[in-house]
């Protein structure tokens, strides 16, 4: 049976916060985001985003936090969750992939670090070069982890319902087509 779940996953910078904020709100769900739930994990820790990641990769407890969350999401409905691996932990939900290539999406990072309280203080970058390269360090970081804890590649296209390039769409085009579809989907 499905799920009146919409998980959301996508590179680094493709909007998956921003989208799921707002379709959560224009469908009048709950979102969570298990970015932010790391973020916090990482600021409770004293450690960046990036730091969390890399000792994540031998202190499986950190994964294991945010997967339980995701899990006990599970037993929930009408919520929109932006997650790696929720698609994974969720599996009769609506999955989406958000596409961006990365020399776009390190531009994107920068702005939403610069709104973005939380994200400065995990984040704690300034250049849109360091941000590129901390961005590929924390990508490969996570697709190690992800394999080897749950033998999962997140960025397979075919483990979702739908793929939306964020580059050719702005964001309320993005979030017009993610509803539209899992409006679709919902009722078939």
């Amino acid at each position: 049976m499905k799920k009146e779940i919409i998980t959301i996953n996508g590179g680094l910078g493709s909007g998956k916060s921003s989208t799921a904020k707002k379709v959560a709100k224009a469908l009048g769900f709950k979102h969570f985001s298990s970015g932010d739930f790391f973020r916090q994990v990482g600021l409770e820790l004293g450690l960046s985003i990036n730091e969390v990641n890399i000792r994540a990769e031998t202190d499986k407890k950190i994964d294991e936090m945010t997967d339980q969350k995701l899990r006990d999401l599970n037993n929930k409905n009408q919520i929109v969750v932006d997650s790696r691996t929720a698609y994974h932990w969720i599996p009769k939900s609506f999955k989406v992939y958000l596409n961006l290539p990365p020399e776009i999406a390190k531009n994107r990072i920068l702005e939403s670090i610069k709104n973005d309280i939380l994200r400065q203080k995990s984040e704690n970058m300034s250049s849109t070069e360091e941000i590129f390269i901390k961005m590929k360090e924390r990508f490969e970081s996570e697709q190690k982890r992800y394999w080897d804890l749950y033998k999962i590649k997140n960025t397979e296209k075919s483990n979702y319902d739908l793929v939306i390039d964020t580059n050719k769409n702005n964001l309320e085009q993005v979030v017009s087509i993610i509803i539209s579809e899992y409006k679709k989907w919902i009722t078939e």
